[in-house]
């Protein structure tokens, strides 16, 4: 049959907001099997140059909300016994290529959030992944804050990646499935994650 779907719209910034929707649907659905941790948006620029408010804007989304979505469902699925926690990084949260410091700091938060809750859950039966996908073609940019020649360039990166989100959607969930705690995608990007813990000062100077 056709899945259900509740939805709830607001803010993942809210804390309680997140706190009250995850409740709800656990309540109506009688537990919590998978929490994607997805929102994102995006900022670009130079550091100095990326106003107070974009920095404000984008940790609360990008970061705050994967906090708030962790710490509402890890209760439930301890309870349980069972869940999987699936945070979406991105490869930026680690490449930290330049004129993209809100951005890429906010996702190497959610890498070490991660990280961290695989230690803080070894025991309960709750399953941590995290994905650091690269460029593919999504809404990511239809809100970014960033002047005009970083808007264009990320554009046309977006543009010319060859993969779309159901492709990505598949691989990722994929992943998830295998039991991966670190999913890197598409595969061109696994050597760059490879070669930033390998050679990290070589890969600073690229």
């Amino acid at each position: 049959g056709a899945a259900r779907v509740l939805p709830y719209p607001g803010d993942v910034a809210a804390a309680g907001l997140v706190a009250d929707s995850i409740a709800d649907f656990v309540q109506v659905a009688g537990g919590l099997d998978l929490l994607v941790n997805n929102a994102g948006v995006a900022v670009a620029g130079a550091l100095e140059a990326t106003p107070v408010e974009d920095w404000q804007w984008i940790v609360g989304i990008n970061l705050l909300g994967v906090v708030w979505g962790c710490r509402a469902a890890l209760p439930v699925m301890k309870q349980q016994r069972g869940g999987v926690i699936f945070n979406i990084a991105s490869s930026a949260g680690f490449a930290a290529a330049p004129q993209m410091s809100a951005y890429n700091v906010t996702k190497a938060g959610v890498i070490s959030l991660s990280e961290t809750l695989v230690g803080e859950v070894a025991d309960s039966g709750i399953q941590v992944s995290c994905a650091m996908p690269g460029f593919f073609r999504t809404h990511l940019l239809d809100h970014m804050h960033a002047p005009p020649e970083e808007s264009r360039l990320a554009h046309q990166l977006m543009d010319h990646s060859g993969h779309d989100a159901e492709e990505a959607a598949q691989a990722l969930l994929g992943a998830v499935a295998a039991g991966d705690v670190y999913v890197i995608w598409p595969p061109e990007y696994r050597w760059a994650w490879r070669l930033k813990r390998w050679f990290p000062r070589w890969f600073l100077k690229r």
